[in-house]
């Protein structure tokens, strides 16, 4: 990996939708850097996401690069291509130096049973007694398991493998980073799972750079972790020492480090993550990409007026266009339709009724969840809104920049990075 791009220690995933608030993001890691946090932006944004709002990845990074000009950013920075697949890449090839590859579709495909067996007889370690350091247990497998977990991951990463090199041929070795993601699959990837992905990886000789596993409990758009948090620390710092293993035995990036998807506003893991990065010295990608969006509407609700009035007016046609909306979102949102409050009632809200329900501050008395994962899915109805909604965005930027940048770095930066 001599001269290759290498992804920094920190790094946090910031999405933005409409492509107006990479200065205010970019703010929130120069002041995590102003307390000696050197934590780098990859701005992300999917193939679903420009199709809904009619953009192109270029516009991503004019805004990156006019955002590192105007504030003198010194650090790396990266523009991700986020969940691409062969089918979506190359529209993101000239703009991205970051490709999350997503490979859920294969998971759980047949993989060719000689590939199968050929795998557990290169990786005869990973058979029997399996010592890492940093899980508390030896783990214990036999042939029949490697051959099980194998056949379920084997053809995802191969497909991982065709994506890469497919980049690699466009963009040149070494000039880009890889994660890959495994998230969006039916249950969370043990340790030895993990290791025996990670073992695939490497046999396909992906310079992987980040990996997002899934975890147990649920990572809802928008909202706080639903799980349990003392199983979330146990499986993260499992994760952590998998992933140092295999860097020692498999030759990966000694860059390798866990991404955690969906993990805007996962507060109550903030803390488990933060002591387990430092108990292993580990690095993390977190992704934050729907906040931005969110707080573009908190803004402008408390400026008022003609803004206040499009964001009643955006929540109204979310609540009717409900099914539409939450429907290639289901399996990431929870949403209870009869504490969603009317539209009707809304429209007689004032600024701090509506940023009061939207605001994510757990505890708060006018939180409300429903409320706030809707509109986290309700962006297609903004960009449908076109000229009207930049405008405002932009006759309102102060308040709207200072709503971004206190999310990213007051709820997002400081409890996972600094406190």
């Amino acid at each position: 990996m001599s001269g290759a791009l290498m992804i920094p220690k920190f790094s946090l995933g910031v999405g933005d939708r409409f492509a107006h608030q990479a200065k205010a993001q970019l703010q929130a890691c120069v002041l995590a850097a102003q307390q000696g946090a050197e934590i780098v932006p990859v701005w992300n944004k999917s193939n679903r996401e420009h199709t809904i709002i009619g953009s192109e990845p270029n516009s991503t990074r004019i805004a990156a690069d006019a955002a590192v000009k105007a504030l003198g950013w010194k650090l790396p920075y990266f523009l991700d291509a986020d969940h691409i697949n062969l089918k979506t890449v190359d529209r993101f090839l000239p703009a991205c130096d970051f490709y999350t590859i997503d490979v859920a579709e294969s998971i759980g495909k047949p993989a060719d049973e000689a590939l199968v067996q050929a795998f557990v007889g290169r990786h005869p370690e990973l058979v029997g007694t399996v010592n890492i350091a940093g899980v508390a247990a030896p783990l214990h497998t036999t042939h029949d398991f490697v051959a099980g977990v194998t056949r379920k991951y084997l053809a995802a990463v191969l497909e991982a493998g065709s994506i890469y090199r497919h980049i690699e041929h466009k963009k040149g070795t070494g000039n880009f980073i890889t994660e890959v993601s495994m998230d969006e699959t039916d249950s969370p990837q043990t340790p030895i799972e993990l290791l025996i992905i990670l073992a695939a990886i490497a046999d396909e000789k992906i310079p992987i750079q980040t990996i997002a596993p899934k975890f147990t409990g649920r990572f809802n758009k928008g909202v706080d972790y639903v799980g349990d948090v003392a199983q979330f620390r146990v499986e993260f710092e499992s994760d952590l020492a998998a992933i140092a293993y295999a860097v020692r035995e498999y030759g990966l990036p000694a860059t390798l480090k866990l991404s955690v998807h969906s993990g805007s506003d996962k507060f109550s893991i903030y803390q488990p993550i933060r002591e387990s990065l430092r108990k292993f010295n580990a690095g993390v990608h977190v992704k934050t990409a729907g906040t931005t969006w969110l707080e573009e509407l908190i803004g402008l609700a408390e400026a008022g007026g003609d803004a206040l009035a499009l964001a009643k007016e955006i929540y109204a046609q979310a609540y009717d266009h409900f099914d539409e909306l939450c429907a290639p979102y289901a399996t990431v949102i929870d949403i209870n339709k009869a504490a969603l409050p009317l539209p009707a009632a809304v429209a007689g809200w004032s600024s701090d009724q509506y940023t009061g329900a939207l605001r994510h501050i757990p505890g708060a008395p006018a939180y409300n969840p429903n409320f706030r994962q809707l509109l986290h899915v309700g962006f297609k109805i903004a960009a449908k809104q076109g000229d009207h909604y930049l405008n405002l965005l932009e006759a309102n930027e102060a308040i709207v920049a200072r709503n971004v940048t206190e999310n990213l770095f007051d709820r997002h930066i400081r409890p996972i990075f600094l406190e």
